[in-house]
């Protein structure tokens, strides 16, 4: 059993929630910083190991920071933490790998049929339910993800797959933090997650190693672990206050994220489906959002 404490499962899904918006918009920065960077010439692969190597780092520090004992590192949950490490390191490849061929908002609208395995899973592996209002805001959800990818009139390429691997991924990524959160603590969870990324990775980015040309790119590449570790931070600790179904759902705004990422930097304009599909995945997430706190107040006593 590690050493470094665990906090417990609260219940106050709003800061959860704000938690869940921010990391999301920490992952739009990696897949804008990384769509710039293979547009550059940098391999996929080599990408994928700074984004771990960097988020290995930091994470190291921070369960070392109260000393180098061996005790702080061990979890009894290891099997679990990295089969998380696992999920989550192959969907980060093989969605740098789509995004050599595929636009962003592509992969991110793939990627979103993860809320509805989430929601599917959540019954069997952790015994959370979604009512009526909740699972009808999900489907909302991914109908505006179907309206911006409008997937019958596009021509099917088989980086489409990759994205649709990062889909089962990340459920089962998110399905398992929520199991782990008040069991391991998010710094031995980031620690191993860092560590079977880099360990994994680190042939392949020998292998494929491709210097940056520029300043910029070396700064973007460098920050790709920052995002990572970042992001995966608020996400694990955006679990400890409330469940995978409520949080799910607000992964869609990585879209919007990356749509605006896409206009700042290639002047890519989002068409009507685009802004229309936003808007559905906007007031999906609100949905879920006002039925939340209805329920959290209707659970709270009264003077409380």
């Amino acid at each position: 059993m590690s050493r470094v404490a665990v906090p417990a499962l609260e219940d106050r899904a709003t800061l959860g929630i704000g938690m869940m918006l921010a990391a999301w918009l920490f992952f739009s920065m990696i897949d804008t910083s990384v769509k710039w960077l293979v547009l550059a010439g940098l391999p996929a692969l080599q990408l994928a190991f700074m984004r771990y190597v960097g988020h290995f780092v930091i994470s190291t520090w921070l369960v070392a920071r109260g000393g180098m004992d061996a005790e702080r590192f061990k979890t009894d949950r290891l099997g679990l933490v990295l089969l998380r490490a696992y999920l989550l390191t192959s969907s980060t490849a093989l969605n740098f790998i789509a995004l050599i061929y595929l636009p962003l908002t592509v992969t991110a609208s793939i990627m979103f049929t993860s809320p509805i395995l989430v929601c599917l899973l959540g019954w069997p592996l952790l015994g959370e339910r979604a009512g009526p209002w909740r699972i009808f805001g999900i489907l909302l959800g991914f109908v505006g993800v179907l309206v911006v990818m409008r997937p019958f009139g596009a021509e099917f390429h088989w980086a489409m797959l990759l994205s649709f691997h990062n889909a089962v991924a990340m459920a089962l990524y998110s399905t398992l933090t929520r199991k782990l959160s008040g069991v391991v603590s998010t710094e031995i969870m980031q620690f191993y997650m860092g560590l079977f990324g880099t360990v994994v990775l680190l042939p392949t980015a020998i292998w494929t190693w491709t210097n940056p040309t520029t300043a910029l790119d070396w700064v973007l590449l460098v920050l790709l672990g920052v995002f990572g570790w970042a992001g995966h931070e608020l996400l694990t600790r955006a679990h400890r206050f409330a469940t995978a179904n409520t949080l799910m759902p607000y992964a869609y705004f990585f879209l919007l994220f990356l749509s605006i990422s896409s206009y700042l930097i290639w002047g890519h304009i989002p068409d009507a489906a685009t802004l229309i599909g936003a808007a559905i995945i906007i007031g999906s997430g609100l949905l879920i959002w006002v039925r939340t706190r209805k329920r959290a107040i209707l659970r709270t006593p009264p003077g409380v």
